[in-house]
């Protein structure tokens, strides 16, 4: 890739590499991956680099949201619980794949409607 076109695609943002000392830039494997793939969505896919500066940034966003939902499901399962009720009749909340000791009673309930 020309140098020209490195420095371009540094002004717009689509990659930015480190310095060095005597500011010559210094492009990680990421960087280079990220290259890779402004040349091809440039070249075979016909994208201008407004729109490809557009798909990185939602990439990103997209990669960022992953991993925020794979901690909101994780939160989510430790905290999880299951609305059952005791045996007074209160309801209670349990960890889910727990469940209360059933009370086992002789006791006789009688029901005799109002008259």
């Amino acid at each position: 890739m020309h140098a020209q076109t490195l420095r371009q695609y540094d002004r717009l943002g689509l990659v930015v590499p480190r310095r060095a000392q005597g500011r010559g830039r210094r492009y990680s494997q990421r960087d280079v991956d990220v290259l890779r793939e402004v040349q091809r969505l440039s070249q075979e896919e016909g994208i201008n680099l407004a729109g490809i500066k557009r798909i990185l940034e939602l990439a990103a966003e997209n990669e960022r949201l992953e991993v925020e939902n794979a901690r909101l499901r994780e939160r989510a399962g430790v905290n999880r619980r299951v609305f059952t009720a005791d045996a007074s009749g209160d309801v209670v909340a349990v960890p889910l794949g727990t469940r209360l000791r059933r009370v086992e009673s002789n006791a006789l309930v009688l029901w005799r409607p109002h008259r």
